[in-house]
């Protein structure tokens, strides 16, 4: 499994050849914006944990020119099924497999609307099964109890969080998070890309290392492999 970040909350997961796209917000993002061109990334599938813009501004497009299918919530799904993009709805708590592997889309605490006040259902993470390995997508989220029920069912090789703070969980939330889904590498989302969500990446890095995790960044269009 590889994941390719491309800055906020925008990552690409590839499991054997086929691709996955997280929350595809590139052309509007200052820091992406003249660095990537979306279209030449692939996606067979894009997964939406929630339809505020800075998530959600690139997926039409990109769903389009790759004729990739949308998971998300509901109402999400419903919204770009309007449009005529192939999608599949879930919720909280469900699985399905699909030809990459296991989705379990689980509880986040959020707000969810579209840029034109359309209701975006309630927000939620990812729990990816593929390649043997487990990932966590956490999306925009505070720190929640709820996240102690995952490790009861699966057992993490990454977890990805927010740790912008303001709008989402900070870095302290992170590392409680982390310690509450029982994962110690965590791949850290959701920072910078406005005055909001500025970080002191340093002293993030050294707050987790103080309790025995690891915090990685990564460049934008930079990737790693699990």
């Amino acid at each position: 499994m590889k994941i390719t970040f491309y800055g906020h909350n925008t990552l690409l997961i590839e499991v054997e050849d086929i691709n996955v796209l997280v929350d595809p917000f590139i052309t509007g993002n200052p820091l992406t914006k003249d660095k990537i061109d979306i279209t030449t990334i692939k996606a067979d599938y894009i997964l939406l944990t929630h339809a505020h813009q800075d998530h959600v501004l690139d997926a039409e497009a990109m769903a389009r020119q790759n004729e990739a299918t949308i998971i998300s919530n509901y109402e999400i799904a419903m919204y770009y099924q309007a449009k005529g993009i192939e999608v599949h709805p879930m919720n909280h708590g469900g699985s399905w497999n699909f030809d990459f592997g296991k989705i379990k889309y689980v509880n986040a605490i959020h707000t969810s609307s579209f840029a034109d006040g359309t209701y975006g259902g309630q927000p939620g993470g990812f729990i990816i099964e593929g390649e043997h390995k487990t990932i966590y997508i956490a999306g925009d989220t505070a720190l929640t109890m709820d996240m102690k029920l995952i490790p009861m069912s699966h057992t993490l090789d990454l977890a990805i969080l927010p740790i912008g703070d303001n709008f989402t969980m900070g870095v302290d939330d992170a590392i409680l998070a982390s310690e509450f889904v029982e994962c110690d590498k965590v791949l850290g989302v959701h920072y910078d890309t406005f005055g909001y969500i500025e970080i002191d990446h340093e002293e993030a890095k050294r707050k987790f290392f103080d309790k025995n995790k690891d915090l990685m960044f990564l460049e934008i269009g930079a990737s790693i492999d699990l």
